[in-house]
């Protein structure tokens, strides 16, 4: 009789302390899940690259003492331009008419690149250079780039060094990014998900629910011998 009430005293403790976390956990995941993924990544607002279309038969760019780990030819808003990956993972655009490296892309450019592939309805409202070393959080990638914001508060993220499209966030894509932070309970980064917290609320989870099978023997015994009586 102590030991199920002591059992039952530290269950209902636990319970609540595990409460607010599951209740974060549930709602966190009914909003990831209310939409179609590809509704939230906005995978249907740009539409494919045109294919790369030469005039002239391309020249390799002057790559003179610089290693690369790949080189590609791509179609931009521009025109052609070659894409060359460095081992460091460093990126740079050359023109495939005379092989000369090129200057990074610049506001009115990045805002060509978006509008020459966008399908959906709203319009370009900014475009915002940003750090590198400090990107923004609906980001999260080191790498020099322009913001282009639409009126609907989509966001395009254009690399300033290559003029790729490099990430689309639509508004819910970005309630959806604060909802995985709140899952995983990490709201600053948003990837640790081997956070301290999170294992500390998942412990106590399981802690409870190995207390609720302990005592569910013995409420069923509890009641059969009052039955019996």
């Amino acid at each position: 009789m102590r030991l199920r009430s002591t059992l039952r005293r530290w269950h209902i403790w636990l319970g609540w302390i595990v409460g607010i976390p599951f209740l974060f956990w549930v709602i966190s995941g009914l909003v990831m899940v209310i939409r179609p993924i590809e509704e939230v990544r906005g995978t249907d607002l740009l539409s494919e690259p045109r294919p790369v279309q030469l005039l002239s038969a391309p020249v390799p760019p002057i790559i003179e003492g610089i290693s690369l780990r790949s080189l590609t030819l791509e179609q931009r808003a521009s025109g052609p331009r070659w894409v060359a990956t460095l081992p460091d993972g460093t990126k740079r655009s050359a023109d495939p008419a005379s092989g000369a490296w090129l200057p990074e892309v610049a506001a009115v450019g990045a805002a060509a690149e978006v509008t020459t592939r966008y399908t959906g309805p709203a319009s370009v409202e900014s475009v915002k250079r940003t750090d590198a070393d400090n990107p923004p959080l609906d980001l999260r990638r080191e790498i020099p780039a322009w913001q282009v914001k639409m009126d609907d508060g989509t966001h395009f993220y254009v690399d300033a060094r290559t003029g790729e499209i490099a990430a689309t966030r639509t508004r819910f894509w970005r309630i959806y990014d604060w909802m995985w932070g709140l899952h995983i309970m990490d709201l600053k980064t948003r990837e640790d998900t081997h956070n301290p917290l999170i294992i500390g609320f998942a412990i106590v989870a399981l802690v409870t629910t190995i207390l609720a099978l302990i005592m569910l023997p013995l409420t069923i015994r509890r009641r059969r011998r009052k039955g019996s009586e």
